[in-house]
Parts: structure tokens; sequence; C-alpha cells
């Protein structure tokens, strides 16, 4: 089975925001997010998908969200380039 690692942005709050997470289906847990059932730090935003990468098992997609959730710098470079294309 595939795993997901995604970074998703919301503009709706006071300030730009990011979440990264991990899913096995991505189209459902974007959804889920921007319908008030995600993760409780999303509920009230909308969100836009940014990042995903693709994983063959859970173990690996699991680390690389850590990564991810950890590198500020990589966050801030992939918001960027979002925000130029704008």
């Amino acid at each position: 089975m595939a795993y997901y690692i995604y970074l998703i942005f919301s503009t709706n709050r006071k300030k730009n925001v990011s979440y990264v997470g991990y899913t096995n289906n991505l189209k459902k847990r974007l959804f889920s997010h921007n319908n008030g059932k995600g993760a409780k730090f999303t509920k009230g935003s909308k969100w836009k998908l940014l990042y995903s990468k693709k994983f063959d098992n859970k173990k690996i997609a699991m680390k690389e969200e850590y990564k991810l959730k950890n590198n500020r710098n990589l966050r801030n470079m992939i918001k960027l380039n979002y925000l130029k294309k704008k």
C-alpha cells in the first residue's frame, strides 16, 4: 500500500500557517482537513495542498514526515515557491 507525506497551507488565519502529515489516501485526507474532521490544529481553516511525495510503505513515510516537520528551511522554501506563483 502506498503512503504519502504532504504539506498543506492556509491563509485564513491571522498569519500564514502550514501543516505536515502522512496518509494512505491524499484526496480523502485533504477533504477531511477542509471539513473540520482532520487534525485538531487544522480545524476552522481552508487548506491547499502545496507538496506531496509517495512512498512504498508506512514506516518510510513516517520517517520522511518527521524530517519534513522538523526542517523549517525546506517548509519555508516550499511555501515561498507557492506564494511566488500566486
